[in-house]
């Protein structure tokens, strides 16, 4: 609505009036003169496009607001006044309009006008009103829209803080109780891995409030854990993490692996004495990022309930929560003794300096 661009458009549109009706009556066989064609109908127009840009200016609230009683007893006198103004105003100005009649009056040639376009002119006051009306409508549904943009985002964000809240004294009730066997046993060992613990609280904390890491983050807190978790089991784990290098600046959702590695060894490598095996994969396919933990043990046990372990509905609603339905978290077993989790979602990378945390947000 900036008045230049707002007027000058409103010009444009007499201007393109005025050459169709004039080759119109060339094809007709009138002749006119154009230049007092053009600048007639020209002239018009920016009267009208003025007039209107002034109603938007003072008016453009009250005319979005108005009831169907101001309607009719402010806007309809309001668009008979307007548009005599500018009937008076064009005859004032083209003094030798119309062609070809005989010398008139002002308010005979006032009173012609009048009742020749007196009805048009109220008619385009009466769609600009129709178009301020339909603005105040669509700003209102953007508002709408944005309000409810922001509360799902508000309520998104509340949900992963919650889960982050229910997630990190998960792990840490976990972790001292591993640190609490191993202090009857290995005194060392669980000193060390008291400081590992420390380590890890730091990196944590310093993360603060960002659901969203780089993979080489996670990777970072990962092994540090599982290099708590060999303090406890004294070698007798062969641990590796593989991951293309392309991925390290990958985003994830932060602690997304440690609650699958916490399984593997509560669930899967304690319960039994074996040598065992924990195996970390990160890798491409696509545009697709494929996070992947492989762990020999006791293979899957059915819960009673049916229902997954805290980690994993954790994991589960951060996924949606991020990515929606675009991610997945599957559990499966290679054999009787290994099992495998994987998680799929889409590939991000930092630079894409995603501002909001969440799917809602993310584009």
């Amino acid at each position: 609505m900036n008045p230049a661009i707002f007027v000058a458009s409103s010009v444009l549109v007499g201007i393109l009036f005025a050459f169709q009706e004039w080759v119109s009556l060339r094809h007709m066989g009138y002749h006119m003169h154009a230049p007092i064609f053009f600048e007639s109908w020209g002239f018009q127009f920016l009267v009208w496009g003025t007039l209107c840009w002034l109603m938007w200016r003072f008016l453009g609230e009250w005319i979005q607001k108005a009831k169907i009683v101001t309607i009719l007893t402010i806007f309809v006198p309001l668009s008979v006044v307007t548009s005599l103004a500018q009937q008076m105003l064009f005859v004032f100005i083209f003094r030798n309009l119309p062609l070809n009649h005989p010398e008139m009056s002002y308010w005979q040639r006032l009173s012609m006008y009048v009742y020749a376009e007196l009805l048009d002119n109220m008619l385009i006051f009466w769609c600009a009103f129709s178009l301020f009306r339909g603005i105040g409508y669509y700003q209102q549904y953007r508002e709408q829209q944005q309000a409810k943009a922001e509360l799902e985002i508000q309520l998104a964000n509340a949900q992963l803080a919650a889960l982050r809240m229910q997630l990190n004294p998960h792990f840490l009730f976990n972790t001292m109780n591993s640190i609490s066997s191993l202090m009857r046993s290995d005194v060392e060992a669980a000193d060390t891995m008291l400081e590992q613990l420390s380590c890890l609280l730091r990196l944590s904390l310093e993360r603060g409030e960002s659901q969203l890491v780089s993979l080489r983050e996670e990777l970072d807190f990962i092994e540090l854990y599982l290099a708590m978790q060999g303090q406890r089991y004294a070698g007798r784990v062969t641990q590796s993490v593989c991951c293309d290098p392309e991925l390290y600046d990958a985003l994830v959702p932060s602690l997304i692996l440690q609650p699958i590695v916490e399984n593997a060894y509560v669930h899967g490598i304690s319960k039994t004495d074996a040598n065992s095996t924990l195996a970390i994969e990160g890798r491409r396919d696509g545009d697709r990022l494929t996070l992947c933990v492989r762990n020999s043990g006791t293979g899957l046990k059915p819960r009673a309930n049916g229902r997954r372990g805290v980690g994993l509905r954790n994991i589960e609603a951060r996924l949606k929560l991020h990515y929606g339905a675009e991610a997945r978290l599957d559990i499966g077993e290679v054999d009787q003794r290994n099992v495998h989790v994987t998680i799929v979602l889409p590939l991000q990378y930092s630079a894409e300096e995603a501002t909001s945390l969440t799917r809602f947000g993310t584009r």
